[in-house]
């Protein structure tokens, strides 16, 4: 399959390339770093397995944690840019529900990639399947409130105050969000699909929070507080 046809990243991985630049953008580098950093750091992973890796960049800051590494992703143009910026790194041309990886990893990160997946039952299923016994799923996800507001999201009232609209929150459809030249197709799914999915395969969940801004401007930090963009789950693979 043609991922430029059916999703957008192909055509918008230039754009997305110089969005991000080496430090991420806004919500990752105010929002969500933070609290992925802490459940990487000191807990002994040896290996993680990044699904939807991008350019590599959560692949760099887990080496720089001591973790060896491996990316998935579809786009070969991000991939070019990850083995560019880590040309010792290994990254792998793929998708997450037709990899095939035995269950060697103590850590399988989805970093704002669960939303890219059309398959969500099979992706999970074989992240899951990379997992050892024991071993810890970490995810980074767009809340589903906000999804369910896409791509509408913000809008003026008839009194000219601003406004989040959310509507069909129990309708699981594919959304696409452009920005900055980027154009991709996002899915949006109910919370409970999420959870319900993971919990059936067996998974104790071990953190659910929804963090909170460490920066960026006063309009950004408000914005960002009024209507959150996202939570970190941690899951764990009984022994």
């Amino acid at each position: 399959m043609n991922e430029d046809v059916s999703d957008g990243w192909a055509a918008s991985a230039a754009a997305w390339i110089v969005e991000q630049g080496q430090d991420g953008d806004y919500g990752r580098r105010f929002v969500l770093d933070a609290p992925m950093k802490e459940r990487i750091e000191g807990r002994g992973f040896s290996n993680a397995l990044d699904v939807g890796c991008g350019e590599g960049r959560f692949c760099r800051i887990m080496q720089r944690a001591g973790i060896r590494t491996t990316g998935i992703d579809p786009t070969e143009a991000l991939l070019a840019r990850a083995r560019e910026l880590d040309p010792d790194g290994d990254y792998r041309l793929g998708r997450a529900e037709t990899m095939e990886v035995d269950a060697s990893f103590d850590l399988v990160v989805s970093y704002l990639s669960l939303i890219d997946m059309p398959d969500l039952d099979t992706a999970i299923a074989r992240m899951v399947a990379a997992l050892r016994p024991g071993g810890t799923l970490l995810i980074a996800n767009l809340t589903s409130f906000n999804t369910a507001g896409q791509p509408d999201g913000w809008t003026r009232d008839s009194e000219g105050e601003m406004r989040f609209a959310i509507d069909h929150y129990m309708d699981e459809r594919p959304i696409w969000a452009a920005w900055h030249g980027i154009r991709i197709q996002n899915w949006h799914r109910p919370l409970s699909t999420y959870m319900t999915l993971l919990l059936d395969h067996g998974l104790q969940l071990r953190l659910f929070v929804e963090p909170q801004p460490t920066g960026g401007s006063p309009e950004q930090v408000a914005r960002h507080r009024r209507v959150p963009f996202f939570h970190v789950m941690e899951w764990q693979k009984p022994a």
